[in-house]
């Protein structure tokens, strides 16, 4: 059935473009062959109801040119919308997988040691994931929600390092309720702990500070870390962040990062 739908919706373009050609084509070769002028003043010599038929024509045939057109950008529009719809949604499917795994690899060992904190790492564990596969797939949360699933993750960390931790986690929000989109922020923060506190033996410390005021957020977040084994590979989890930022903040970000004497800053600037 589609395929005959095409067929015939072909068959009349097809029609419709060899009349438009074939009017004027006539017309032309009447007055040049066979009445022998040297000039064509289209139509002038016609009776006007001929006149008023080809005007016609041509005008619809126009207006629906017009409306194909604007049919094709409006698809076009909707294609490239939805195409970055399933980029944000693979994108954001894609935050902190090795993550988990750790965290898996961690239990396996803690199990059989201490049963109740196991347990405890399991609950802690399973809202994380719950947040990630529900939440990570909507277009928005609140600050207040995002804020909740850091906190979480510091909690997590803290569970499963055998070592002193100075984290502070300091915010200054007008309003929670604002919505900004799922899953950003984390990683910066996994960022810190992955190149920063997982390689510092003592005196590891991650600084937070968020900011919300007046429909800008500011995240800025600092850390230590090892220079001799800081990785030199490029972070998936940035390169990440970065194409989110581009999806969904367009020329309403700011990122930037300075690292100096084995002390990493990052800054995420955010125009809501």
């Amino acid at each position: 059935m589609i395929s005959i739908f095409r067929r015939d919706k072909y068959l009349l373009l097809k029609t419709i473009l060899f009349i438009t050609i074939l009017v004027p084509l006539v017309i032309a070769t009447y007055e040049f062959i066979v009445l022998g002028n040297e000039s064509v003043v289209f139509l002038a010599e016609y009776p006007s109801t001929v006149g008023v038929i080809v005007l016609i024509y041509y005008s619809l045939l126009l207006v629906a040119g017009l409306l194909w057109l604007i049919k094709q950008f409006t698809s076009f529009l909707s294609i490239r919308n939805e195409n970055r719809k399933n980029e944000l949604l693979h994108l954001q499917g894609q935050v902190n997988p090795h993550f988990f795994f750790n965290m898996l690899n961690n239990l396996y060992g803690l199990v059989e040691k201490d049963t109740a904190a196991a347990k405890k790492l399991i609950l802690k564990l399973s809202e994380l994931m719950r947040y990630s596969i529900y939440e990570g797939e909507k277009n928005t949360v609140t600050l207040s929600e995002e804020i909740s699933y850091l906190k979480n993750y510091i909690e997590l960390h803290k569970m499963r390092y055998h070592k002193e931790i100075a984290i502070q986690f300091n915010t200054d929000v007008a309003d929670d309720s604002i919505k900004i989109r799922p899953l950003l922020l984390i990683i910066l923060l996994e960022n810190a702990f992955k190149h920063g506190v997982e390689n510092m033996t003592n005196k590891a410390y991650v600084t937070i500070d968020l900011n919300s005021h007046n429909d800008k957020l500011t995240f800025k977040i600092e850390n230590n870390f090892d220079a001799d084994e800081i990785s030199n590979t490029g972070g998936f989890g940035l390169k990440n962040l970065k194409r989110r930022l581009q999806l969904s903040y367009p020329d309403r970000h700011k990122y930037f990062v300075t690292k100096v004497n084995s002390v990493y800053k990052a800054q995420l600037e955010l125009k809501l």
